[in-house]
């Protein structure tokens, strides 16, 4: 009876395994998963993408007015620009510190804001510098860097090859952007997850 049993209970540890094994999930299964999310979001919110061509020729703008979002391939980044701002763009070698309102969604959850700065009396800030088109940047305060670390998402920077750095208080006169940045180029949290964020940053040169 004994043996039964045993044999039984086997059986079962063994069902629980294979399961769990089953039920587990690759990392090509997370970024189809990202994908899938990346294109509901899209598709939900009648967003218009256009081609780095299209966007080129554009003079590197998006028409708000038709939702469009450029596609950046060797990324996987969508952007809108919304503003272009009334500054200066960080130049070539130049060290600057960087202020930004955002707020943060996860796509998958649909518009859910995750984390932001919008009601908050100072904004984020990073040091940011500019190596030949290349931008490093770490944060030095604010809701980003007490939630994910000092380490600015790699999406962040891309706008900052097409926007001014506004000036002023005034928040409609600074860059501003609407992007939608994938696991690879995101915060840490998102980038051993795998889970993509949507986001709208305003940008200011101090």
């Amino acid at each position: 009876m004994k043996k039964i049993s045993y044999l039984f209970l086997s059986l079962f540890v063994l069902g629980v395994c294979f399961q769990s094994c089953d039920d587990s999930e690759t990392y090509a299964d997370l970024k189809k998963k990202e994908k899938k999310a990346i294109q509901s979001f899209i598709e939900k919110h009648n967003i218009n993408v256009i081609t780095e061509t299209e966007f080129a020729n554009q003079d590197s703008t998006t028409d708000v007015s038709k939702n469009e979002y450029v596609l950046f391939n060797d990324n996987g980044i969508y952007m809108q620009i919304e503003n272009i701002g009334n500054g200066e763009k960080l130049k070539d070698g130049e060290w600057k510190e960087i202020n930004v309102r955002f707020w943060e969604i996860y796509v998958e959850s649909g518009d859910t804001t995750s984390v932001s700065n919008k009601l908050e009396r100072q904004p984020d800030t990073f040091m940011c510098k500019n190596n030949s088109g290349n931008f490093t940047a770490s944060f030095t305060s604010g809701n980003m860097y007490s939630t994910y670390g000092s380490s600015v998402p790699t999406g962040w920077l891309v706008p900052l090859s097409y926007i001014k750095l506004g000036k002023g208080p005034n928040q409609k006169e600074w860059g501003r952007v609407k992007i939608i940045v994938p696991h690879s180029a995101g915060h840490s949290d998102a980038a051993q997850t795998v889970y993509p964020c949507y986001y709208e940053i305003a940008y200011q040169g101090k």
